[in-house]
């Protein structure tokens, strides 16, 4: 699969380029766009700043102009907290697309949203304070009502971004589950 992973508001960190080879020893291709532009974050406050600063839409933009030249070898869009919403954005506008791996985040879905059977596959914390129960169910039924294939599995206990060691959150059984489950689904597609 060729896959297009976006980090989180840490920037692109060793965790980022990590996760990245780990997809590439499963065979996959995986490009990681730096869109901070080298800039990495001591504190996720720090790394939100820095997003806010620079906005939402020069950051769609730099995602888009990354993604752009591989697009149609049909790009499996993933990404890590801010980097799946950022990810979901690109593989909803993406006809091309052949799925949508999110860790750790989702992102606001346009009212006309429509895709045919794209696959997802979200993998988030129980209970996530950026990811709260009523905001999921209704993600959700706004997926399936676009069209997409989506499967949800949550971690109990595992603190927000519980897929990189380097940070507090880390979880590292909750990980490799993780890990696990999303390289069926990559193998799947």
């Amino acid at each position: 699969m060729n896959i297009m992973l976006f980090h989180s508001t840490w920037g692109l960190t060793p965790a980022v380029r990590a996760a990245a080879d780990r997809l590439r020893a499963a065979g996959h291709e995986v490009w990681t766009p730096d869109l901070f532009e080298g800039r990495t974050f001591a504190t996720a406050e720090e790394g939100m700043a820095f997003k806010e600063e620079v906005g939402k839409d020069e950051l769609l933009k730099r995602a888009v102009l990354a993604a752009a030249p591989y697009s149609e070898r049909g790009l499996v869009y993933a990404g890590f907290s801010f980097g799946a919403s950022v990810a979901q954005t690109l593989a909803l506008g993406d006809e091309r697309a052949r799925g949508l791996l999110l860790l750790h985040g989702t992102s606001d879905l346009a009212p006309n949203t429509s895709v045919d059977d794209l696959p997802v596959q979200l993998h988030v914390a129980e209970p996530d304070p950026f990811e709260t129960d009523d905001w999921l169910s209704a993600w959700y039924l706004q997926m399936r009502r676009a069209g997409a294939d989506v499967e949800v599995y949550r971690y109990a206990g595992a603190g927000h971004l519980y897929t990189d060691p380097e940070l507090p959150d880390h979880d590292a059984e909750a990980a490799e589950a993780t890990w696990r489950v999303a390289l069926g689904f990559l193998d799947s597609l």
